[in-house]
């Protein structure tokens, strides 16, 4: 593995434009959910929706199997809905599939994959298809992660700007395929756990857990904040929305090498957005980590959270991490 360089200091989330719309904040898609078999996976869509509504963004849309759209939709009723095409046993039928998030990545300024999809081979063809989205960056969660673990050769398939977040068991399934190195687990090993698995990938990893790290394979940042009322179910699905609302609203996407500064001035907003995927990363790491902080004290407690909890305590922390770097 590479030699690591340092993260360096955090930046500041930019302020809001005072004459700005929804549409000005970004538009997160999110791909979620699961009505196969006799699974439901209502919560992890919803969820995923709300930390992006949380952390500022100004639309989100929602693709889930159409037999439990509309009740993720009722859960966070600020969210818009597609529906994506499901056989009699509720398995996702993958074409039609594949045309309904190809639809929500041209539409969407960051896509979030992965959270409470389930498993079976469209999952998998869906995982493969959106890794090699070169436009609209990613953050793979969850389900999309154990999807893509069963990839032959993740590596020569990989096209897209992305944010991986596992934890360490699905690190190691990941690992395994790609070879990385590291302990994802071992407080000494999660550094070199990241930063190997961003280096085989060419993406930015967030290996969560007790001192999450970032890393984008040259760059790691440990997250000196958290709380254990943050280890319970939804909380990951919250990160991976707060992470799609930073991306969508400000992270660069890669710009046309050579462009004179005259013509750069004119591209579109979203060519001249302030941050990189690292910087994006490691904010939304530690608004949500210092949101389980702020529940823990409020509440008194170091337990008992609801991960929609976590997610209401968001705001004041992206506001706190504008101010104060």
């Amino acid at each position: 593995m590479s030699a690591l360089g340092e993260a360096g200091p955090l930046p500041a989330i930019p302020p809001r434009d005072r004459h700005g719309h929804k549409g000005s904040f970004g538009v997160v898609g999110v791909v979620a959910g699961c009505a196969s078999g006799g699974v439901r996976m209502i919560g992890a869509p919803a969820l995923v929706a709300r930390g992006a509504f949380r952390a500022g963004a100004g639309l989100v849309k929602i693709a889930c199997p159409e037999p439990v759209l509309a009740h993720a939709i009722a859960l966070e009723p600020s969210a818009t809905g597609l529906s994506l095409p499901v056989e009699p046993d509720g398995s996702l039928r993958p074409h039609e599939s594949a045309a309904v998030v190809d639809r929500l990545a041209r539409e969407a300024d960051a896509l979030v994959f992965g959270p409470g999809l389930g498993a079976g081979d469209a999952i998998e063809q869906l995982a493969l298809r959106v890794i090699k989205l070169e436009e609209t960056p990613l953050v793979i969660d969850a389900d999309g992660l154990n999807a893509l673990a069963r990839v032959p050769e993740l590596a020569k398939e990989w096209r897209s700007r992305a944010i991986m977040t596992p934890h360490p068991g699905e690190w190691r399934r990941l690992a395994s395929g790609v070879r990385a190195s590291g302990d994802p687990v071992e407080p000494r090993g999660r550094e070199e756990a990241a930063a190997s698995l961003a280096q085989r990938l060419g993406c930015v990893v967030v290996l969560k857990g007790s001192g999450t790290v970032v890393s984008d394979g040259l760059r790691t940042w440990t997250c000196p904040a958290g709380d254990t009322c943050l280890a319970t179910a939804g909380t990951g699905d919250v990160l991976a929305g707060v992470l799609g609302a930073l991306v969508a609203a400000y992270a660069a996407p890669p710009e046309p090498a050579g462009v004179p500064d005259a013509i750069r001035a004119k591209l579109p907003r979203s060519r001249a957005r302030p941050l990189d995927l690292f910087d994006a990363a490691r904010l939304g790491v530690l608004a949500h980590a210092r949101a389980g902080e702020r529940w823990a004290a409020t509440h008194r407690a170091h337990a008992g959270a609801l991960a929609r909890e976590i997610a209401d305590f968001i705001p004041p922390e992206i506001e706190r991490l504008r101010a104060e770097i």
